[in-house]
């Protein structure tokens, strides 16, 4: 990877809907030389695809909370159970198994707290797996480059 493949990420990360005319420019090489390069980063993996960007006001989600949770038991099997559940939670949006007193980091998007309390008691209450939940409500977003 040489400066003109990290201009190259570092633009389409700014802008992934760039043309690759565009983009040609802002790197200073030609656009068949950048659809080249940009056709390698996707081919390595790189670039491991495109998304739209979602204004989550606009789309009705008000409330956010990152939730640590502990497991009763650290086995595997346990992990797995308790990672299935999460992933057809559609208010689950982030699922992160980390180190320290929890095992798991989610991120939890509904549209307000009530919603949340539903989710809390109703599908995080009753996996069997879950020994403590301690929530973090995200108050205000200065920075987030997730994109």
């Amino acid at each position: 990877m040489d400066r003109f493949d990290e201009r190259i990420l570092h633009e389409l990360k700014a802008n992934g809907r760039l043309s690759n005319v565009d983009l040609a420019q802002r790197v200073g090489l030609s656009p068949s030389a950048t659809l080249r390069r940009v056709q390698e980063l996707e081919k390595k993996g790189v670039i491991s695809g495109y998304r739209a960007v979602l204004d989550r006001n606009k789309l009705g989600v008000g409330f956010v909370a990152y939730v640590s949770i502990g497991l009763s038991d650290h086995s595997r099997k346990s992990q797995r159970d308790f990672e299935l559940q999460v992933m057809d939670s559609e208010e689950v949006v982030e699922c992160h198994n980390i180190t320290g007193s929890s095992e798991y980091l989610i991120r939890v998007e509904t549209a307000d707290l009530a919603s949340y309390k539903r989710f809390h008691s109703e599908k995080l209450g009753e996996i069997p797996q879950v020994n403590t939940i301690t929530t973090m409500v995200v108050m205000d977003t200065p920075k987030d480059e997730r994109g």
